[in-house]
């Protein structure tokens, strides 16, 4: 059993309400493990859940949010390796939000340089994306209820 924290995160699924459908935002991870993930971050101190997932949106998309919910869902994982940048930290908990976002052009963030692309995507196909069940079981929570 590993010793240590674990660091209080958010998972936020956004989508965004057009002719087509409900469609997804997922960023391909290349910081820490590559694969397809939605927007998540760590609560920053002082910093309310709602908030971290405002700001995480916001940081790793660019886009406006028009609406954000939060959902009775929350968990956690251990990292698959002790990552130098979280000295102490052997895994996460999250507590799972939706952001439904406005129409506009999509800017990855330069600062943390967590992703390298990313796509809008159906929920179907967004379910075959996602790396993790946990990550899937939070998609599917979202679609029921949007």
């Amino acid at each position: 059993m590993k010793k240590g924290k674990y660091r209080e995160a958010v998972f936020v699924v956004v989508y965004e309400k057009g002719k087509e459908g409900v469609k997804y935002l997922l960023f391909k991870r290349k910081k820490h493990w590559k694969g397809w993930e939605f927007c998540k971050g760590g609560i920053d101190k002082k910093e309310s859940q709602r908030k971290t997932a405002l700001r995480e949106v916001k940081e790793e998309s660019g886009l406006k949010v028009l609406n954000i919910k939060k959902y009775k869902k929350s968990g956690k994982y251990l990292y698959q390796k002790l990552l130098k940048d979280r000295p102490g930290i052997i895994g996460q908990t999250y507590s799972l939000y939706s952001a439904e976002v406005g129409k506009g052009k999509v800017k990855l963030d330069k600062e943390h340089k967590e992703h390298s692309s990313y796509k809008w995507v159906s929920f179907e196909k967004a379910i075959e994306m996602l790396e993790w069940p946990n990550q899937r079981a939070c998609l599917r929570i979202v679609n029921r209820n949007i």
